[in-house]
């Protein structure tokens, strides 16, 4: 089978994939048409499996920090930690990292200190940044400003993107704001992640998300086991990598290209942002 779609945010590492279910979900993987998966981290113990699933099996990468849910438990020898992984092979990126004053299951002051401390992490390792943001999306642009996430400094580290234009190698993942604030985004050197939610009947404003932004500018994703897509959302629970098919189909609706071209495309642009080479 042809391997022309990168899963650019699963947690492979996730506990109810826990045991033999994580090898038989990575065989699936394995026979599928999928390239890469990146393995996100977000917290110490995921963050350690995804370095350990990178190791083992060749179509995983790992990005490792602590989300703003667990940010109450960070202090900085957890951040010396995060640090050390951020060293390992196949680690490519800090993350997901952010705010979610959403569910506020960490005070927000700590949150924004940690989240801050993360990006200035990411920041001196020359490392991409992958973003959790919900309800908090002009505080998290503001901190991303603040921390210096859009400096010419930090996008004279990266080659330029494909249109020329700087590449700042922050990702926003799941990215479920504006178009509006896509387009600012984008201008500042981002990078959008669409993961399953835009096949929902509801989502008519992540579809005018991916209708305004250039290609080039967006990855697909599951944040597997969440938010499975339509149509496997009718019958599975459980979101797999496997599934993000269905989101890159929705994106090439919209976009009125094929499946080919948006998985070769998207593909293409997560090796970029990652780091990858073949």
């Amino acid at each position: 089978m042809e391997k022309i779609l990168f899963d650019s945010h699963a947690h492979i590492n996730e506990e109810r994939f826990d045991g033999e279910k994580r090898g038989e979900l990575c065989e699936q993987i394995r026979q599928s048409n999928l390239k890469y998966v990146m393995d996100i981290g977000f917290d110490l113990e995921s963050s350690l499996q995804a370095v350990k699933d990178a190791a083992e099996n060749d179509f995983c990468y790992a990005v490792v920090g602590v989300h703003p849910h667990d940010s109450k438990e960070m202090d900085e020898a957890m951040l010396a930690m995060i640090r050390g992984l951020a060293k390992k092979p196949k680690v490519q990126a800090i993350g997901e990292i952010g705010l979610d004053f959403y569910y506020d299951n960490s005070p927000r002051d700590i949150q924004r200190h940690w989240f801050r401390k993360q990006i200035q992490l990411a920041l001196e390792l020359k490392m991409p940044i992958v973003i959790h943001s919900r309800e908090a999306d002009q505080e998290v642009m503001d901190i991303l400003k603040e921390e210096g996430a859009f400096s010419k400094r930090r996008t004279d580290c990266f080659p330029p993107q494909p249109d020329g234009t700087p590449d700042a190698r922050v990702l926003l993942h799941c990215f479920s704001g504006s178009r509006e604030l896509g387009r600012q985004y984008v201008a500042l050197g981002a990078t959008l992640s669409i993961a399953g939610p835009v096949t929902y009947k509801n989502a008519r404003k992540t579809v005018e998300v991916v209708e305004a932004i250039d290609l080039s500018k967006i990855l697909v994703e599951t944040d597997s086991p969440y938010l499975t897509p339509e149509p496997a959302r009718k019958e599975h629970r459980t979101n797999l990598p496997l599934y993000v098919e269905h989101t890159a189909r929705k994106v090439a609706e919209i976009k009125g290209l094929t499946l080919e071209e948006v998985a070769a495309a998207t593909l293409a642009n997560a090796k970029r942002f990652f780091n990858i080479e073949e």
